[in-house]
Order: C-alpha cells, then structure tokens, then sequence
C-alpha cells in the first residue's frame, strides 16, 4: 500500500484501533476538500495496532475532541514535508458537543438546541458527567 507524504497539514497518530473513523466524523473530515487519508489496524510495536489520519490541509482541529475520543493520540504537525510539532493529547476538562447524555429525562433531551456539556469529574477513571444532570458518562479506552 502507497500513501503519499502530506507537505502541509496533519498527522493524527496512535488512534487506538477502531476509533480512527470516530475521529474523522467528529472532526467533520468529510467536509473538506483535501485528501484525507484512514489507516485502520496498521502495525505498531507499541500497541499492536493503530489507526493513523492523514489531513492534507492546515485546518483548525478540535484538540479536546481528540482527547476525548482518545487521550493517547499523538497530533503531528507538518510544513513544508517536515514535522514541526508534536502534540500528545490529555483529557480534556470540559467537552462540549461530542457525547450526548444519555438520561432520558435531562434537559438536553428535551431542548435539542442545548450544547451537550460534560465535566471531567474523576481523571483516574476517565468519568465525565453531563453538567445538566451529572449523569456519568465513562470512557472506555481498553
């Protein structure tokens, strides 16, 4: 398999595999007018299989949606053919928009205008609860 090299853009590196097309939806990536490439189960010594996207663009990336999908994820930034800059990722504090609270009776579900907020409430244990209704949302990064 033949990928090219991107000479602006980003390298979003150590996806836990299976989450690479999470990421390109909450991203938004279909959206663009670029090349963006998906690797899905690539090899890799450290996790045995990895996800890696490839924008060939210099976009505005949500960073907090990156690290609440996966917190391990590594963002390579790249100009003119050349990293310039590695970012790793931690939980975020907040997140806005990128899980939606499951309890039937917040008031999100409701009033579907309403942003969906989580707050980082137990960082060991990657709890996040909705800031409307405190229900508990836990990430799963096994």
């Amino acid at each position: 398999m033949n990928i090219d090299s991107i000479k602006n853009g980003y390298v979003i590196d150590h996806i836990r595999a299976g989450r690479g097309m999470q990421i390109y939806e909450a991203l938004h990536l279909n959206d663009l007018d670029c090349q963006v490439a998906i690797i899905t189960n690539a090899k890799s010594q450290k996790m045995g299989k990895k996800d890696i996207i490839k924008i060939d663009r210099e976009i505005p990336i949500d960073i907090d949606a990156l690290g609440f999908i996966d917190h391990n994820i590594t963002v390579n930034i790249v100009k003119d053919d050349k990293i310039i800059e590695k970012r790793k990722l931690m939980l975020p504090e907040k997140v806005v928009n990128i899980a939606k609270c499951n309890n039937p009776r917040c008031i999100t579900s409701i009033e579907k205008d309403l942003d969906q907020i989580f707050i980082l409430t137990d960082r060991e244990n990657e709890v996040y609860r909705c800031k409307y209704c405190e229900m508990s949302l836990k990430q799963h990064n096994e």
